[in-house]
């Protein structure tokens, strides 16, 4: 599983220009199984991701061409995380023993 945050970077002004792009960057990521969350960092910091079920060379790559981080809006920041414990309906998250 991963977390991944985008946070604002030089190019934030150009946000509003990029953002249909990224929000249908964002649908795709949802469309192929591979987000399972996707919200804001308060306050106004950017966003951040919850991701699983793909390899983190395709997460990776999945995150480099958001246009937000093709453009410079954001910077990414990708965290790997191993749950171990976890409420019955996020059991789906944990990895293989």
């Amino acid at each position: 599983m991963f977390v991944t945050f985008l946070k604002f970077a030089e190019n934030r002004a150009a946000a509003p220009e990029f953002m249909a792009a990224h929000n249908d960057w964002i649908a795709q990521g949802f469309a192929d199984g591979a987000f399972l969350c996707v919200g804001s960092l308060l306050p106004a910091a950017g966003g951040a991701i919850l991701a699983n079920g793909e390899s983190r060379a395709d997460h990776d790559a999945r995150i480099v061409a958001d246009p937000f981080v093709v453009q410079g809006i954001v910077t990414a920041e990708t965290y790997e995380i191993d749950p171990k414990r976890t409420v019955a309906a996020l059991d789906f998250v944990k990895m293989p023993a």
